[in-house]
């Protein structure tokens, strides 16, 4: 019977003791964070009621943004639908443009990376410090210089001149990117290429593109988005509609449909949709490229 009184006593501590370590892991400050979330909460109301409101008057028949319903209880698709028709080779031209600039700009940062990070040459710091000054020049100036150049060549009003001007604006914050992750790859799986017969081309190609996949691909990401939300230099340098980009096309839309906001919202609907599904296919990518070369 003692026996079973102390086993008893022993159960009861053991169950004490795991209540008080419970009690003691327990976070104290779950309720003091209630405000905060709430406060977290209503900060992201007020980012998403923006994109909630472009959504739901473009689903609203002859409305404008200011009198439209706080919900679409009748919706209709006749925005989208008008939305296609006379925006379609607007999208299209933005498709083009920016796919163009990520091929170009990673064609032209990925070996300048490589190159800054793999070997030590005079005049290095002072590059980086003038891509990174590069990136404080407004846009609108590097469009302005870039009329002039473009206009003796020949190249306004096209997409390679939009796709150049682009690259000229993407390329350095690019080669800055991905020369922080390049210089975490250890130089030995470099060097034990070099060793097996590779050249440098190749020891490039085989070793640091695929290890470097996350921050290209991140790259590749903001130069897309970069390009597809450039208004100021397809303002400059088109003036047909013929290449005219999505984001031109809504600045002159606003015009004509002053009394139907339906297709000028629909059309920013569309024109949200690739870099809204780009950024969550590669969320992944962006979060090890982006910190990648934070830590050696």
């Amino acid at each position: 019977m003692s026996v079973g009184l102390a086993g008893n006593t022993v159960t009861t501590t053991r169950a004490i003791t795991t209540a008080r370590t419970v009690r003691a892991r327990r976070p104290r400050g779950s309720v003091k964070g209630i405000p905060l979330t709430i406060l977290g909460i209503v900060f992201l109301a007020i980012m998403v009621f923006p994109v909630y409101w472009m959504v739901n008057t473009s689903l609203q028949a002859t409305s404008g943004a200011a009198t439209a319903t706080w919900f679409p209880w009748s919706p209709t698709f006749a925005g989208y639908e008008a939305a296609f028709q006379q925006q379609g080779q607007n999208f299209v031209s933005s498709m083009i443009i920016g796919l163009g600039t990520v091929v170009l700009t990673l064609a032209i940062a990925t070996p300048a990376a490589y190159g800054l990070a793999r070997f030590r040459m005079r005049g290095t710091r002072v590059f980086l410090l003038v891509l990174l000054i590069t990136q404080m020049i407004p846009a609108i100036v590097i469009a302005n210089a870039l009329y002039t150049l473009f206009n003796n060549v020949g190249l306004l009003n096209s997409y390679l001149g939009l796709i150049l001007a682009d690259s000229a604006v993407q390329v350095p914050f690019a080669v800055l990117l991905m020369r922080a992750f390049m210089e975490s790859i250890p130089a030995s799986l470099v060097e034990a290429a070099l060793v097996d017969g590779a050249n440098d081309f190749r020891a490039f190609v085989s070793i640091v593109l695929p290890i470097s996949r996350n921050a290209i691909v991140t790259a590749a990401l903001f130069t897309f988005l970069g390009a597809w939300g450039d208004f100021l230099i397809a303002l400059t340098l088109t003036s047909t509609p013929a290449v005219r980009p999505i984001t031109l096309g809504i600045y002159n839309y606003i015009g004509s449909n002053v009394t139907d906001w339906g297709p000028v919202m629909a059309t920013s609907v569309l024109a949200s949709l690739p870099a809204a599904v780009l950024l969550i296919v590669a969320q992944r990518y962006i979060s090890a490229g982006a910190l990648g070369g934070a830590v050696k």
